[in-house]
């Protein structure tokens, strides 16, 4: 007489390892949901350091003043502090502060999911040809608009050089705040 075993599993151990993986992952989301905050912000210092860098070095290049400022419809500089929607690199050889023909280079920003304020008064890098950026110093700041405690800053020196680092309390608070 020859006996059958059955493999496999019971319902029982499915219904186990389900929820297993479901109290795993309720654990787990709320970290992986600010880490992917914490790198959406850092990405995006990333990307206008780079963009100031490529303005730096088009001035330096060309021998003609170069500009980076905020720009909603991706082809002329805004009178705004608010960068989130986009900014615009181009030559400014007629010092109008707008880009000579066609931008250079153009950001499309973060609009949804970020803030990205430059300090007030101060709306537009102007690098001159040989690498500064004459007039007062630029902070930018990059936080969540859903607000968030993590912020990062870059600021822009009269020298032209940038630096980026976590933002201070102070500008934490008042990248969260801004409308």
């Amino acid at each position: 007489m020859t006996t059958h075993r059955q493999h496999g599993i019971t319902l029982v151990e499915q219904v186990m390892v389900v929820s297993i993986i479901a109290i795993l992952v309720s654990v787990a989301s709320p970290a992986l949901l600010r880490t992917l905050r914490r790198n959406e912000v850092r990405v995006a210092q990333d990307e206008v350091m780079a963009a100031l860098q490529y303005a730096r070095s088009t001035a330096l290049q060309t021998g003609i003043r170069t500009i980076i400022c905020p720009s909603i419809d991706q082809r002329h500089c805004a009178a705004t502090t608010q960068w989130e929607h986009g900014w615009v690199i181009g030559l400014d050889a007629d010092h109008d502060n707008q880009p000579d023909g066609r931008a250079r280079y153009t950001g499309v920003g973060h609009g949804k999911q970020l803030h990205i304020r430059s300090s007030v008064g101060r709306q537009i890098v102007r690098y001159q040809p040989d690498g500064s950026a004459g007039g007062s110093n630029l902070t930018l700041l990059i936080c969540q608009q859903a607000g968030g405690n993590q912020a990062l800053s870059i600021v822009v020196s009269n020298s032209g050089r940038m630096r980026g680092a976590p933002a201070t309390a102070a500008q934490t608070a008042s990248c969260v705040a801004a409308p």
